[in-house]
């Protein structure tokens, strides 16, 4: 018969009767009783402080500070109302004291009255600290006592952390105020450097200013003496210039004087004379070019007309026997005369020839003698009124030359003056250059100070802080608690429960096995009486117990996610994990019971004490004695609260397959032992027949 078939016989039998049916559903809920039981009231225990009752007593009397009621007894204990740690009772000293002894509170927390007066001496000269008092029973409950320390130190920090903030806070606005003062006095320095500066910018522009002045005086010293030199010539040739002007004034009046009657009468004649002249000018020019053109011919007819009257005269007047003629002493003369006329032709068409540019001249000459010919016999008709005009110029320009000559003395003497005064002027010039320099010296040397003083003041408004209401609050904040402990979990467990799920599920797993085992026997009966292979009864045996354990997790797992809440980040590779638990710890349990009997039953549960001890399941194994450090590697429940805690929290799943291996490896082993004792177990022997213990 097969294993499997065996397995299903023996789960059959507990559907026979009422009890066995009961037996079989007590069996599948029994991990309930140490699983989901034990987790839902381990589940979250510090949520549920606020039940525990506590005495607060407040005897803080309150204390004043710069003017101001401070009460940090009733903020305190206000906030610890609120924060709803414990279940306050607001009661009176004597009241906790007795409350506390007889058990009606758990420990109390008392605020002394000097309380306020203490945090306040932070702001004087003699700062004191204020302490909070704690009265606890360990008769009453050990862990709460655990608890309330770990709780009033957070009540002492945070009340102390709340003291420093005030303190702090007032720090924080006096610099505030010495920041604005500072600022004040670097905005004054500010507009003093600036006056100074402006001040010093002046005096340089008044150095500079007066070296230019200095330049120019002195330039003006040189240039008034070299005036007053020019202005004595000046003098000196304006009045040569008047003499000489009156002398002309002189002639020019006695002149005027002969010739205005002759002008008077002759205007006429004068401006026919000029006529003339324009007329014959302007005929000579006209006939210029004509003269040109003949000259040569007229010069040629010349000689033709002597060489013919020379000849006449020859033939008739110079033969051997001249005729007694009259007419040849008349002819003589006309040869003579053509004889000058060819002359002064030759000479006229040489001078032609020779003097082209010349003639061009004259031509130009005539024309000008023309114009003022022409304009003389206009202005004839005016010659008298001419002449009565410039006679006026004349006395005129006398005059003027007189009073140049009078104001050129009157400017020579001013100039001789203006010299002095030049000259004291650029000495003056020089002092107030000489005091300028010495004065923005002095501005620059105060402008520099001004500067480092509004620099300081400016630097040091700047290293003073000045902060608003909500910069104080957080710098307070972080200087009443500088050091807090920035927390990072990488796979958090959200509540006690969760923690600790690791641990109490493997524990119900192995009760369950090893209550099945006391209902279903390690090894078949039927199958060893058959005389079956050891092995097939080592499955018979085992697989009932596995197919229960399997529905023992799937119940546990049901009521654990959703009646308690338990979340799982790999809730899939959790049922599959604790499906090889089961599996491995009924084989355990059955190698123990098959193997040793009755007494195997407290072997089972002496391993269970061992493995409960040593998995590491609450306080981590390093912090436990050295034999149950020795005894972790070697048993099977370290590697499952380990692999269990991967796949209920999160995490690597390196631990998991590890377990996996060590699971298979103690499951195959204990099959293997169980087989052997299967196979010890069908021969009979005096032990099995009269056992010395039976359960």
């Amino acid at each position: 018969m097969r294993s499997s078939r065996l397995a299903a016989l023996e789960l059959r039998r507990f559907g026979r009767g009422r009890l066995p049916r009961a037996a079989l559903v007590a069996l599948l809920l029994l991990p309930l009783l140490y699983g989901a039981l034990y987790l839902w009231s381990f589940w979250d225990p510090y949520g549920r402080l606020d039940r525990i009752p506590v005495a607060l007593v407040n005897d803080d009397r309150g204390a004043s500070v710069g003017g101001e009621r401070l009460d940090a007894g009733a903020d305190l204990t206000e906030g610890l109302r609120e924060s709803h740690v414990f279940d306050w009772h607001e009661v009176s000293a004597r009241e906790a004291r007795a409350g506390v002894e007889d058990g009606r509170y758990y420990l109390s927390l008392t605020v002394p009255a000097d309380f306020s007066r203490r945090i306040a001496s932070s702001a004087g000269d003699a700062p004191e600290t204020g302490a909070l008092q704690v009265r606890t029973d360990d008769a009453n409950n050990y862990i709460v006592g655990q608890i309330s320390r770990t709780v009033f130190n957070e009540v002492r920090s945070a009340a102390s952390t709340k003291a420093a903030r005030s303190f702090l806070d007032r720090i924080f606005i006096s610099f505030s105020d010495l920041h604005g003062a500072t600022e004040k006095a670097a905005d004054g320095a500010d507009d003093l450097e600036g006056g100074i500066g402006k001040a010093e910018k002046g005096s340089q522009a008044l150095a500079d200013g007066l070296t230019t002045a200095r330049d120019g005086s002195g330039k003006l010293a040189k240039g008034v003496s070299t005036l007053d030199t020019a202005a004595g010539e000046l003098e000196t040739g304006s009045q040569r210039v008047a003499d000489g002007t009156q002398q002309l004034a002189d002639k020019v009046n006695g002149v005027s004087a002969a010739v205005r009657p002759f002008l008077a009468d002759n205007e006429e004649a004068i401006g026919d004379t000029a006529r003339l002249v324009a007329d014959g000018a302007q005929t000579v020019r006209d006939h210029l070019d004509t003269l040109v053109e003949r000259a040569p011919a007229a010069a040629e007819d010349a000689h033709t007309a002597s060489d013919l009257l020379s000849g006449t005269y020859t033939a008739r007047c110079e033969e051997p026997v001249p005729p007694a003629d009259p007419a040849c002493e008349g002819l003589g003369k006309a040869r003579d005369a053509a004889a000058d006329v060819a002359t002064v032709a030759d000479d006229l068409n040489t001078l032609i020839a020779d003097q082209d540019g010349d003639l061009a001249a004259m031509k130009s000459d005539l024309t000008t003698l023309q114009e003022q010919a022409q304009a003389l016999a206009d202005r004839a008709p005016h010659l008298t009124e001419d002449l009565d005009d410039a006679v006026k110029k004349v006395n005129a320009l006398n005059d003027g030359a007189g009073k140049v000559a009078e104001g050129a003395k009157k400017l020579h003497t001013g100039l001789g003056t203006a010299d002095k005064g030049a000259t004291t002027l650029d000495q003056g010039v020089g002092r107030l250059e000489t005091g300028a320099d010495d004065l923005n010296g002095g501005l620059f040397k105060l402008a520099d100070g001004s500067s480092r003083l509004a620099g300081g003041l400016h630097d040091g408004a700047a290293r003073i802080p000045d902060y608003d209401e909500r910069e104080r609050d957080a710098r307070t904040s972080v200087m009443a608690d500088p050091v807090r402990l920035a927390s990072h979990d990488l796979h958090p467990a959200p509540n006690y429960g969760t923690g600790f799920a690791p641990y109490f599920i493997p524990l119900s797993l192995w009760v369950g096995a090893m209550v099945a085992y006391m209902l279903i026997p390690p090894l078949n009966r039927r199958a060893l009486a058959a005389g079956a292979p050891a092995w097939r009864i080592a499955l018979a045996g085992w697989l009932p117990v596995v197919a229960v354990g399997v529905l023992q997790t799937a119940a546990l797992l049901a009521v654990l996610h959703w009646a308690i809440g338990l979340r799982m980040v790999r809730a899939a590779g959790t049922v599959g994990f604790l499906f090889l638990v089961a599996t491995c710890f009924a084989a355990l349990v059955q190698w123990l019971n098959a193997r040793f009997g009755p007494a195997g039953r407290i072997l089972v549960l002496a391993l269970l004490m061992l493995q409960l001890t040593s998995a590491g399941g609450t306080y981590p194994v390093q912090t436990s004695p050295g034999f149950f450090t020795a005894l972790h590697p070697f048993l099977p429940m370290s590697y499952v609260v380990e692999a269990l805690r991967r796949l209920i929290t999160g995490g690597g799943l390196e631990p998991v397959w590890h377990a996996c291996g060590v699971l298979v490896a103690f499951t195959a082993g204990a099959l293997a032992l169980t087989a052997l004792s299967a196979r010890r177990r069908q021969v009979w022997t005096l032990d099995r027949l009269h056992p010395e213990l039976s359960l």
